[in-house]
């Protein structure tokens, strides 16, 4: 079977076709609506056959890891690392109604959320964008991306574009959110099945399998959140997805068609409107790094000014929100954003301990009160910490050039260090060129055993778990295991996920202690891939 995908703009379509090594053209009469539809031509057992493509919008967006920056991030001009991963949030669009609605002030929309088995309806006002709701499930995150991305529309294009666009939206608006198994927990249902916690009793479970809730109330102590997460960042993923869907249905930006400059400058607006909504839903201007690797992918991240959305969170109650909206796409946007992965042969893993997660904002609320009652500390604290990221991102660059000038060395020290444990690299080498790769790998396990300490000491004096015993314990377990330069735990700390890094084919002998030690192998990988456009429901695959 072949397929093409065309825009149709009359109801008169004429295409060009060639399967099997013959070429014809083909005309099709098909009903259309007066905008632009996006079709799926399919050529079956000789017949053709005219498809609207599924949903119409389907845009993903990755689930992160920051790996260094925790906290600090929060702060300009502290840089954090941020991993993209292949985990991924999924927000399908479709209109309601295959005919306009007659009322021109109110539109339908209903919000899906499968795993959590919520559907939630709405009627929202095209006046002033204002939603209303009788439900008692409602999603804040999806809310402001729906309002804000309408909103964006409205103060972004032109007379006649608007007139389209009115078209549009009066047809409803029905979207799906969907995130990757990995974003949440689901030890209790692999061990109610009597399955081994390994990355293959995870696999065999259904995409998208409905989401396991934790037991009892959140509070600070135990800084868990009321879904049982793995700590990738889903809200920001979701909210990104549902932006890029949105705004690409809409015609605002062109995700799939374009150039590199363009494409950038499409993102940056997708950027700009997910980073707005996930703040105004969390209700609190975050340091944005979540967002941000949803958006772009792999990278060096140093927060925006936190004036340009905070501007917009004043004067959303007296300003039209389409007027808002127009002055944050204007605002100064003076984000850092610089390209970085992972060393080649090196890979990220994730270990789910099975302790529920962990409330960042609880958990940043009380850093940021110890930082108050003790300046002169904290900034000590804080320095060294900072020194320490830093460190650790060049010695991850040393690694990257010294694969780069000296490839065959640089594969043999990392094939032959993945079958045995750190104590026994350096003694395995005596070319110079080995050497030198040898000492970079374990300057890198230094530092990162530097960040661990820092961590500590500030979980410590905020009286939070930012380095949990439990976590350490499981750690240097990791750091122990053949293969792994570093372990840690990723972003603000706690319960979540922690992360290592294995060098070449080790990845199965940590897997393998995880288990022993009741720890869940989550199938994340790093992937520098931002958001994206998918040309199907996920659920079809």
């Amino acid at each position: 079977m072949a397929a093409a995908v065309l825009s149709v703009d009359s109801i008169t379509l004429r295409f060009f076709y060639s399967f099997s090594g013959r070429s014809s053209i083909s005309v099709l009469l098909v009903p259309v609506q007066s905008f632009k539809r996006r079709l799926r031509i399919r050529e079956k057992n000789g017949r053709f056959w005219l498809v609207r493509m599924s949903g119409l919008g389907v845009a993903s967006a990755p689930g992160k890891v920051l790996m260094t920056g925790g906290y600090l991030v929060l702060e300009r001009p502290n840089a954090g690392i941020v991993l993209s991963t292949n985990a991924r949030f999924y927000a399908i669009l479709k209109p309601l109604y295959d005919q306009l609605e007659s009322d021109n002030e109110w539109i339908d929309l209903k919000v899906n959320s499968p795993q959590m088995s919520r559907e939630t309806t709405y009627k929202m006002s095209l006046k002033d964008f204002t939603l209303e709701c009788s439900s008692e499930s409602r999603n804040p995150f999806v809310e402001y991306a729906v309002q804000y991305s309408i909103a964006a529309a409205y103060a972004t294009l032109d007379k006649n574009k608007r007139n389209e666009l009115q078209k549009l939206l009066l047809q409803g608006m029905e979207i799906t959110i969907l995130g990757c198994n990995d974003f949440y927990s689901y030890r209790n249902q692999i061990e109610a099945r009597g399955l081994p916690l390994t990355p293959e009793s995870l696999a065999s479970l259904p995409p998208f399998t409905s989401i396991t809730f934790n037991a009892g109330e959140s509070n600070v102590k135990n800084c868990k959140p009321e879904v049982a997460k793995t700590g990738l960042g889903s809200s920001a993923a979701m909210t990104t997805a549902v932006v890029a869907a949105l705004l690409n249905y809409l015609g605002v930006v062109d995700l799939s068609h374009c150039s590199l400059d363009q494409k950038s400058e499409h993102l940056d607006f997708v950027h700009m409107i997910a980073q707005t909504a996930h703040c105004i839903a969390q209700g609190k201007v975050g340091s944005g790094f979540d967002v941000s690797s949803a958006v772009y992918g792999s990278h060096r991240y140093v927060r925006f000014s936190p004036n340009v959305i905070s501007s917009a969170q004043e004067t959303v109650s007296t300003k039209p929100l389409d007027e808002v909206i127009g002055e944050v796409l204007k605002g100064k946007w003076d984000h850092e954003r610089t390209k970085f992965s992972l060393p080649p042969l090196m890979n990220l893993l994730l270990g789910e301990p099975g302790s529920g997660g962990s409330s960042t904002p609880s958990m940043v609320g009380a850093v940021k009160k110890w930082q108050k009652s003790d300046l002169q500390k904290s900034q000590e604290t804080w320095n060294k910490l900072s020194e320490a990221n830093s460190a650790l991102e060049a010695q991850f660059n040393l690694l990257s050039k010294l694969a780069a000038d000296q490839w065959d060395s640089y594969k043999a020290v990392i094939n032959s260090c993945s079958m045995c444990k750190s104590e026994k690299w350096i003694g395995k080498f005596s070319e110079a060129s080995h050497v030198e790769i040898v000492k970079a790998l374990l300057g890198a396990r230094d530092i990162m055993l530097r960040i661990r300490c820092h961590m500590r000491q500030m979980g410590e004096a905020a009286g939070i778990p930012i380095e949990p015993e439990s976590q350490t314990q499981l750690l240097d377990v990791t750091m122990d295991t053949e293969g792994v330069l570093l372990a840690g735990v990723p972003g603000a700390g706690g319960f979540d996920a922690v992360f290592a890094v294995a060098l070449s084919d080790s990845s199965t002998n940590l897997t393998k202690v995880w288990s022993l030690h009741n720890v869940l192998a989550l199938l994340v990988r790093e992937d520098p891939r931002g958001v994206s456009l998918e040309s199907d429901d996920p659920r079809a695959k």
